[in-house]
């Protein structure tokens, strides 16, 4: 065997030993690729089950209002001495005769009611599954901050509210809000964990 069949042969071995290694490597690239798509799938899913907001292509971005610039006031002049003000005549009270006082007196107001013993009317929104910050935003811009106040939604109150929700139409039937609210203001915890799950 000459010196020259002797690089062929090496040569030879060297490049299947190359070919093979970047097919397995392909193959362990394509592999990770595969499994990084099911991790991030099932994220996704935990995800959406937990009640996180996804945000997606169609949401709409409203369009902020431009604010003027904000200039700075002119200095005060120093040479000039800013005048005298002259202080307002102070007028004496007039009295109302007793009777009168007694009529325009306003009745007081009835007391709130009180919760339930161990109710989370208080309680801010996002305590209920499926209403995540987005949601509790929009809420808020429409008056609805507390669990007490979504329990307290007629079913026309509640249809008028969801019509104003926008892009989370349909949310507060299909999380069933309302039912979630109504158990933990009527401070039933073990109802509300048995149908809906664990409180955070």
């Amino acid at each position: 065997m000459n010196h020259a069949d002797a690089m062929s042969g090496g040569t030879a071995v060297i490049t299947t030993a190359h070919i093979v290694l970047i097919i397995l490597l392909a193959i362990a690239a394509m592999l990770v690729i595969w499994w990084g798509g099911r991790r991030r799938a099932r994220q996704r899913a935990e995800r959406e089950a937990s009640g996180v907001e996804t945000v997606t292509a169609r949401a709409t971005i409203e369009p902020r209002e431009a604010t003027p610039p904000v200039t700075a006031p002119p200095p005060p002049l120093v040479d000039a001495p800013e005048p005298a003000r002259a202080a307002p005549p102070v007028e004496a009270p007039v009295q109302a005769p007793v009777e009168v006082q007694a009529a325009t007196k306003a009745p007081p107001a009835p007391a709130p009611a009180a919760p339930a013993s161990g109710g989370d009317s208080d309680a801010p929104v996002t305590l209920l599954k499926g209403l995540g910050p987005k949601v509790s935003a929009r809420l808020g811009e429409l008056g609805i901050t507390t669990v007490g106040q979504i329990a307290a939604l007629s079913p026309a109150e509640a249809e008028a509210l969801d019509a104003d929700l926008g892009t989370f139409r349909g949310r507060m039937a299909r999380d069933r809000w309302i039912e979630q609210a109504r158990l933990l203001t009527a401070g039933d915890r073990a109802s509300y964990e048995a149908i809906f799950g664990k409180l955070g």
